[in-house]
């Protein structure tokens, strides 16, 4: 039975906890047991801050090939989005292979232990299927097998170019025509022990309300886990008021879209009503600060979601950082901006969304080191640059002090990921980030 002892770990509240044995068995914790001063012989040595794998809720792997590319010049979300699809319009399902095979390997090495790719990118030029209509899908789980983490696939329905528009150049790579003819594609997809399969509606821009409900309804009877952005910018607000009568999120639960199981990825510009019926339908909301702030989308409203009693998670959506812990603290320290007071959303509530609630609207049993979870579990540094000095039991040191360069090791389903701040199973990773990313800028 593999073990790991752990000098420290976060077992929950504020304060981590000294000498922690961690005992795994078919993947999964078979006991896990603190104030173990002589670590029985054999058990790996984890000399920092254990901590449970981050989870990434919201990603779009190709995204990952504009970073340093579109951060000058004037304009907003919808002058970026050109360049997105710019990217879009250049990949199949080998070059798709190749970048998300790195991209989730930097995710790997950043901490996340599970990821959520929010999958819209479907179809050859012009819309034609490939002879595998999941071919793309396809590509991200590889990927992500090779890669060591978990995946949360959301294959995302994307039916028209805008508000009752229709699809229009790389957009038609992204659509299915009909939410059947999407259910007929996305029921072919299988998982797998570090695979599973969820689905999205895009934006309530993307797909009308009776495609909204048809969708809602087979996910919800397949048990699956649905996401869709929401309010990510004002002008989808406004326009959404003026094409539906009301807002994004009204649309989606008047089509009986949001639930417990349901993830609303931004929520930036929510109205009042917004999250107090969220809250009553038992939704979350994964929010993307880092992406949200370089596409100058606004600050989210978390304080007023988490104290409604809406579970809040992260995501690094365009990927202009890949750092859980610099999301996490972003909540903070963004609300502190937009307020001018501190101290609103505690670190322990920050490193509950990096983890547990993030694990578990992707639909993972993880998130927290206990017998019987997943044994996914990370390692950061204390003597590095960033986190010598601080308190090494404390939860603000991860949130406040640590970044992706700190994680040490990753472990997922009882199996090493990363060691010594190196990737077992894709070597150089910045060399194949580039060797990827340059395929697609030749």
């Amino acid at each position: 039975m593999p073990t790991w002892w752990a000098r420290h770990a976060w077992l929950g509240g504020d304060r981590a906890v000294p000498d922690v044995l961690l005992e795994v068995k078919n993947g999964r914790f078979a006991a896990v047991t603190p104030h173990i001063t002589d670590p029985p012989a054999g058990a790996i040595r984890l000399e920092g801050l254990t901590l449970p794998g981050l989870a990434n809720v919201h990603s779009h792997a190709f995204h990952r090939a504009l970073r340093g590319r579109t951060q000058d010049g004037h304009g907003s979300f919808w002058t970026w989005r050109e360049s997105m699809f710019e990217v879009a319009a250049r990949l199949d399902p080998d070059l798709y292979l190749r970048l998300a095979r790195a991209v989730f390997a930097e995710m790997a090495l950043a901490g996340f232990t599970a990821v959520g790719e929010f999958h819209y990118l479907h179809h050859g030029p012009g819309g034609v299927p490939y002879d595998d209509p999941n071919a793309m899908g396809h590509a991200l789980i590889e990927a992500a097998r090779i890669s060591g983490i978990r995946l949360t696939l959301l294959d995302a329905c994307y039916l028209e170019g805008g508000f009752d528009a229709p699809l229009e150049g790389v957009q038609r790579r992204f659509g299915d025509a009909t939410s059947d003819r999407w259910i007929d594609r996305v029921q072919r997809l299988r998982g797998d022990r570090r695979t599973r399969v969820g689905a999205a509606i895009h934006s309530v821009r993307t797909v009308p309300p009776l495609a909204i409900a048809e969708i809602a309804e087979w996910v919800e009877s397949q048990g699956w886990r649905l996401h869709a952005h929401v309010s990510e910018q004002r002008k989808e607000q406004t326009d959404c008021l003026r094409y539906r009568g009301t807002t994004p999120l009204g649309v989606l639960a008047a089509a009986g879209a949001v639930h417990p199981g349901f993830t609303a990825v931004h929520g930036t510009h929510f109205a009042d009503t917004d999250i107090t019926g969220l809250a009553i339908d038992g939704g979350g909301c994964c929010l993307c600060p880092t992406t949200e702030r370089d596409l100058g989308d606004g600050i989210g409203p978390a304080v007023s979601l988490r104290n409604t009693g809406v579970p809040l998670s992260i995501g690094t959506d365009s990927h202009a950082v890949i750092d859980g812990f610099e999301e996490a603290r972003a909540i903070e320290l963004d609300t502190r901006l937009a307020s001018r007071e501190r101290g609103l959303v505690s670190p322990a509530a920050l490193l509950e969304a990096a983890t547990e609630n993030g694990m578990l609207a992707l639909g993972w049993e993880s998130g927290v080191l206990a017998p019987g979870r997943l044994a996914d579990f990370i390692t950061i540094r204390l003597d590095s640059p960033r986190t010598a000095g601080t308190d090494p039991a404390s939860v603000a040191t991860p949130v406040f002090a640590a970044t992706a360069a700190d994680v040490d090791a990753v472990v997922v389903d009882g199996q090493q990921v990363v060691s010594g701040g190196e990737h077992l199973t894709v070597p150089a990773v910045g060399a194949e980030l580039t060797a990827a990313v340059l395929a697609l800028f030749p």
